[in-house]
């Protein structure tokens, strides 16, 4: 059965075990802090606190206007500080977890956000193809290729982790793409097509920056040591 899920809808696309600082200013979504910072109106069963991001694929974050449609998968968001602030508004940070897919909207929530009903989306505990190490030879591939995707940016940062679902979100949000492509990747069906699609990806971009020039670069995004 779908679940009841605070929808958060933004002009980017969350990745799980990425970090993401939200500064909330909107009255309809400062009223979803407080509920999630109440007295456990909208914790799950394990006391978790936590509201789904979608990227949005028409309209605009803030607004009388506002969204006029989300894409179909996103991630919840796990909020692990919130700070109010003097003005009223709150500074958030929150970690990506699970994938979820949108199957409606609860029209009878009685808020003034949205309140999806939503499914898990996906299943990214891949095994490593019976054992024949398939899967680590491709993780391999996809983190030389980061490596030398940022070498060529001129960007620094740690080592390229060894877990390849971790590694795969990370190269999803550190790599300079648009919101569609970001989108797609998230929405891969497993960490086996995430990674395939990320190597040739890193390839041609890094083919292409050394063809003809270097791209705007972005900081690599913070990895918290536990996202649970």
């Amino acid at each position: 059965m779908p679940q009841r899920l605070p929808l958060f809808p933004l002009g980017s696309v969350l990745f799980p075990g990425l970090v993401l600082p939200l500064n909330v200013f909107e009255p309809r979504y400062r009223v979803l802090v407080q509920d999630l910072v109440g007295d456990g109106a909208l914790e799950d069963a394990d006391g978790v606190r936590g509201f789904g991001v979608v990227a949005i694929k028409a309209g605009h974050e803030v607004g009388a206007d506002g969204v006029h449609a989300l894409h179909s998968v996103g991630c919840v968001a796990l909020v692990r500080e919130v700070t109010e602030t003097d003005d009223g508004r709150y500074e958030l940070v929150t970690v990506g977890a699970s994938r979820f897919r949108v199957v409606g909207i609860d029209t009878d929530a009685g808020t003034p956000y949205l309140t999806g009903l939503v499914e898990p989306f996906g299943d990214d505990d891949v095994e490593d193809d019976d054992g024949d190490g398939r899967l680590t030879v491709l993780a391999d591939s996809v983190a030389r290729a980061f490596d030398d995707y940022r070498e060529v940016l001129g960007i620094g940062g740690a080592e390229a982790p060894q877990d390849p679902r971790v590694l795969s979100y990370l190269v999803a949000a550190a790599t300079v793409l648009d919101l569609d492509q970001r989108q797609r990747l998230l929405e891969a069906p497993d960490t086996v097509r995430r990674l395939q699609a990320e190597l040739e990806v890193l390839r041609r971009e890094t083919a292409l920056i050394t063809t003809f020039g270097a791209v705007p670069a972005t900081e690599l995004p913070e990895w918290p040591v536990n996202a649970n």
